[in-house]
């Protein structure tokens, strides 16, 4: 727990400055620069707001330590800066411009390195985004397909430095449920109004997707691996994983086993009626949008770019309702739910983009599939995988106090939730089987038999299992300031009843730290 609550007053302690506060060589005058003197000059009284807040104008920034933990990406360092562009005040607490910056890498190998750029002014009438992402991912997690229809051992994975803390018989190695991805994402996203709050979108971007093999030698570093020894750190190169035991089995096929490049384009509708983007207290919010994704040969894979052509469908809605007012006019509790659906409608996806949860406008750094703390907090990174799935998000935001230290804005909020994931478009495996060998084996029960695997150990194929929801509950605590910067920690735990909970996380809990509310 001690680690925990470094991480939150790290975060504290490296509040933002107010650019308001610096003596420059100009100041902005209804969007006019004028020269002025270096003078000391006499603060002027800050306006409030109706809740008593004092409004922020001008440009507002802070250069912070991009600190975080997540349970499936480790402990995180680096740095980030948000800017944020208020002009006069009229409008707060929205910004008129938004530049994020992010460098930042975890201790199980995940690197981050993001800019992002959101204004509804810079082009009048529109909102426009901006991102530009590159994920280098050592450790990606994979557990198959269909959710629980692969079956999870967490002995084999599960090496502690004591070996009466794991099953050493049965351990293979820590990364059996890992493979190697790099991904570089660009993409801009407009916005336009239809009617009021109905508005029409649309995107261009591309994903590049790099995968390999995990880095046994990088990974092992220093440390040797000695076949002599029933218990050691180094991993043994020779061990195959379960990405390996899924193309060695037909169910990754040859044209996607190296990832490629996916040029795309999406449009959709959108209507929201949230009083504000960050931690809204009432509105709704929903979108329903297609994205066409083409499909081109990595530099070193062999990717036909017409068998991965592919049409996709997403639809989310998120309802924030206020429950409680102070005798101030602050809204204490507020109810808020997130349902959400994406599915193919045509062609072929590669296994990795069923990993990715497509958005019309990209906000954070990671948009995973179902599972870890983007989407079903407490059971593992990228536990279902599937051609669809469907989720849901249910949790009370209690604000429970809010106060100021200098000139920042601040609250302490509690938000108990309950979350849930369910696969919709299953894979077919027989036909995966069948498809990728070019015939050679009808069904994978008859491609396991040939390479010597155990069908049961592997997988768990009753009727119900793939189609079995996740689900997951716990609590969360929100730093807030300014109504846009959020610290957010979240404690997550599978809830489903034996034994499929032990397939979503075998640990107790799931702990996440991270910047601003999951929606």
């Amino acid at each position: 727990m001690k680690k925990y609550l470094f991480i939150v007053l790290a975060a504290l302690i490296a509040m933002p400055l107010s650019a308001q506060e610096q003596v420059t060589d100009s100041t902005v005058i209804d969007s006019t620069t004028v020269k002025v003197k270096k003078l000391k000059r006499k603060k002027k009284p800050q306006e409030v707001d109706s809740l008593g807040r004092k409004i922020k104008t001008g440009w507002n920034f802070g250069i912070l330590p991009s600190v975080a933990y997540d349970a499936d990406y480790g402990f995180q360092g680096g740095v980030l800066t948000n800017v944020y562009y208020y002009g006069d005040g009229s409008q707060y607490p929205e910004y008129i411009h938004s530049l994020y910056f992010e460098a930042a890498y975890t201790t199980k190998h995940h690197g981050i390195f993001r800019f992002n750029y959101d204004s509804k002014y810079l082009i009048p009438g529109y909102r426009l985004t901006l991102d530009a992402t590159y994920l280098p991912d050592a450790m990606c997690d994979f557990y198959g397909f269909n959710g629980y229809d692969t079956r999870y051992h967490h002995e084999w994975c599960n090496w502690s430095k004591k070996p009466e803390k794991m099953d050493v018989d049965n351990y293979r190695s820590r990364v059996f449920y890992k493979y190697k991805r790099d991904l570089i994402r660009v993409a801009g996203d407009i916005e336009g109004t239809i009617y009021k709050d109905l508005k029409w979108n649309a995107g261009l971007g591309v994903l590049g997707y790099l995968i390999d093999d995990c880095d046994i030698d990088m990974l092992n570093g220093k440390n040797v691996y000695d076949p002599s020894l029933d218990h050691q750190k180094a991993l043994n190169p020779n061990e195959p994983l379960l990405y390996d035991k899924y193309k060695q089995w037909g169910l990754i096929g040859q044209d996607e086993m190296k990832g490629g490049w996916h040029p795309y384009v999406r449009a959709g509708i959108t209507y929201d009626t949230r009083d504000k983007r960050q931690g809204p207290n009432k509105g709704i919010y929903t979108d329903a949008f297609f994205t066409y994704s083409a499909a081109f040969n990595a530099a070193y894979g062999n990717q036909a770019s017409a068998g991965y052509n592919h049409l996709q469908f997403n639809f989310t809605f998120r309802h924030y309702i206020p429950c409680y007012y102070d005798k101030n006019g602050i809204n204490r509790i507020t109810f808020a739910y997130r349902i959400g659906t994406q599915n193919l409608i045509a062609g072929r996806s590669p296994f990795y983009m069923n990993n990715y949860l497509n958005t019309l406008f990209i906000q954070r750094v990671y948009y995973e599939g179902l599972g870890g703390g983007n989407s079903v907090r407490g059971m593992m990174a990228n536990r279902i995988l599937a051609n669809g799935f469907a989720y849901a998000n249910i949790e009370f935001r209690f604000r429970v106090v809010n106060f100021d230290i200098g000139r920042q804005h601040f609250y302490i909020g509690l938000n108990p939730f309950f979350d849930l994931g369910v696969i919709t478009q299953p894979y077919d495996l027989n036909e995966l089987v069948e498809r990728h060998t070019n015939g050679q084996y009808r069904d994978l029960l008859e491609s396991m038999t040939a390479s010597g695997d155990d069908y049961d150990t592997y997988f768990d194929t009753k009727d119900r299992n793939a189609w079995w929801p996740h689900m997951c509950a716990g609590l969360g605590l929100k730093i807030g300031m300014n109504e846009n910067f959020v610290l957010s920690a979240d404690w997550g735990i599978p809830v489903n009843q034996a034994p499929y909970n032990k397939q979503d996380n075998a640990k107790w809990a799931n702990f996440y730290v991270k910047m601003g509310y999951l929606f």
